[in-house]
């Protein structure tokens, strides 16, 4: 599909230097800076749960920096990115201040906007939200760790689930109004009325999901017990449908077309230097576009690349190309992917016009 005349805008990308910089993943990269061995052997060391998670550590043990999102663009047309938090350790604002700093915008595509870590259940976030908003204008809205998945063979952010409804969260979540400021929600799909008891609770915070729910092991196993099966791949796309739709009726709520050629969803990782066809994606993901089309509409709908994430599965000219053909398979117009692939970030991330 030809989008070359969008104004496209990546709303979830990320950026870190794991051998420089405080995140939590970087451990490993920063381990086999004093021990060199070779990649797969390395990803032996780290759990199951992570492996799977990832598919392919390649993308996490090297820096991924606005050269190399341009280097994957290709001939994908992508004028201006959102760049989201990716776990830094200590103070926050810091990684902020360092996405800032990075070189955007001279051979590579601008930086639209930053969603920054914080937790709203931390007796400190005032503060932090304070501390973000004078590190970058860029600042629009913070995404904190709440990804849980109660099959323990399934990578989880969060000890437990229920986060997003604690009372010392919900204490928090105000600040974001007063602000102006979004939540971004990664949460695994079981999490989804969690999302909706809190968009009910502040309808005037907006809120955006990431990744339509992140439906871990719907296209093939991942731990111990989900996915493994027909039937169980069955039962969590129903329960998925059901809370998306419940999800999708609350105004304040839009929901990002992104994150889903994440390994963690069950696609089998092809083999290195290659990625998964089209049709083949298409085949997968096709009917969860089109009922986050049907259920949320084409105003409410956000595209992200996230990558480097989704690399070991699609190149972003896959990504785009999948994601734009099955919206318009399930009955999107051009007008319509114009609003999917850069307008509707521009209004809810509240994108100048100069991007």
């Amino acid at each position: 599909m030809d989008l070359t005349d969008f104004d496209i805008i990546d709303a979830h990308i990320h950026q870190w230097e794991p051998r420089a910089t405080p995140r939590e993943f970087s451990k490993l990269a920063k381990l086999m800076r004093y021990l060199p061995v070779p990649v797969d052997i390395a990803a032996k060391l780290a759990p199951r749960s992570d492996r799977e998670f990832v598919g392919a550590p390649d993308a996490y043990l090297q820096p991924y920096l606005p050269a190399d999102y341009r280097d994957d663009l290709g001939s994908t047309r992508v004028k201006s990115v959102v760049d989201v938090e990716v776990q830094w350790a200590g103070w926050k604002p810091d990684e902020t201040r360092w996405v800032a700093s990075l070189p955007f915008g001279v051979d590579t595509p601008a930086l639209a906007g930053i969603v920054s870590a914080a937790d709203p259940a931390a007796s400190d976030f005032g503060a932090v939200l304070d501390a973000h908003q004078s590190a970058s204008p860029l600042f629009h809205g913070i995404r904190t760790t709440v990804a849980y998945h109660p099959d323990r063979g399934v990578k989880s952010f969060a000890t437990h689930d229920g986060t997003l409804t604690a009372p010392a969260f919900l204490d928090g979540i105000g600040q974001l109004a007063d602000r102006g400021l979004s939540l971004d929600a990664w949460v695994y799909s079981g999490q989804l009325p969690e999302v909706t008891a809190l968009a009910e609770r502040f309808p005037e915070v907006p809120i955006v999901l990431d990744h339509l729910g992140t439906p871990a092991g719907i296209f093939g196993p991942v731990g111990k017990d989900t996915g493994h099966t027909a039937r169980q791949r069955e039962v969590l796309l129903h329960r998925w449908r059901d809370d998306l739709t419940d999800l999708a009726a609350q105004p304040n709520v839009v929901a990002k077309v992104s994150g889903l050629m994440m390994p963690v969803l069950g696609h089998p990782v092809p083999p290195r230097g290659t990625v998964t066809p089209v049709p083949t994606l298409l085949g997968r993901v096709g009917p969860l576009l089109a009922h986050a089309l049907d259920v949320f509409g084409v105003d409410r709908l956000i595209w992200g690349s996230n990558f480097p994430v989704d690399k070991p599965i699609t190149s972003l000219s896959g990504a785009v190309e999948t994601v734009a053909t099955g919206l318009s398979d399930a009955g999107a117009s051009t007008d319509d992917l114009r609003k999917v692939f850069g307008g509707n970030a521009v209004r809810f991330y509240r994108i100048e016009p100069t991007y």
